[in-house]
């Protein structure tokens, strides 16, 4: 006799997927959102710091040019400062160097008035130039140098012995003064200018 229990087949449910498929689709679609909105603030915050760096570094540039223009103020302030004080000594050098022509050869005793005076001038001489190099003053105008209108103002013209000679300082009438590229005053200078003296035949 056969089973009756054996001839029973039991077939496995069908999963109802309609539920959960819709649950994971809802799932699916929150998690894209929150990523989109995600990837915005991303975008933004980016946009935000890209905003922020430039401003920055804006405002480090500024903060650099703002040193040079101050730097660049004080050495001009320096520098004009320097040239008022080369012009009010000026006319106190230019009336010792006259008086020391003047003044009668020192005897060979110092002890001796005349002796004394002209020590004592050539020692104020000598203080002020000192004052002068210390201040970054360079005398302007020798004789043998080559004339050159932006430091010398040529007040006559001497026969010059040469070719080579030729417009070149022949006497210094009085000293010139500049402070760096500036000149505070012109040596006045005489020069030498020479002339071919051969004679068409």
């Amino acid at each position: 006799m056969q089973d009756k229990d054996s001839d029973v087949v039991i077939e496995p449910e069908a999963e109802d997927l309609s539920p959960r498929d819709t649950e994971s689709d809802e799932g699916a679609e929150a998690a894209e959102g929150k990523m989109q909105k995600l990837r915005k603030e991303l975008a933004e915050c980016r946009k935000e710091k890209q905003e922020y760096m430039d401003g920055w570094q804006r405002a480090k540039a500024d903060y650099v040019n703002a040193l040079k223009r101050f730097a660049e103020d004080a050495q001009a302030i320096e520098l004009k400062g320097r040239i008022r004080a080369l012009e009010a000594l000026l006319p106190a050098l230019d009336a010792l160097e006259r008086s020391k022509e003047h003044l009668p050869a020192m005897p060979a005793h110092a002890g001796q008035a005349g002796g004394e005076l002209s020590a004592g001038f050539a020692a104020i001489a000598k203080q002020l130039e000192s004052a002068f190099a210390s201040l970054g003053v360079e005398e302007t105008g020798k004789v043998g140098e080559r004339f050159n209108p932006a430091f010398h103002e040529a007040l006559g013209a001497d026969p010059a012995e040469s070719l080579e000679t030729d417009d070149t300082i022949t006497v210094v009438l009085e000293k010139g003064w500049r402070v760096g590229t500036i000149i505070v005053r012109p040596a006045k200078v005489r020069v030498g200018h020479f002339t071919s003296e051969k004679s068409d035949n």
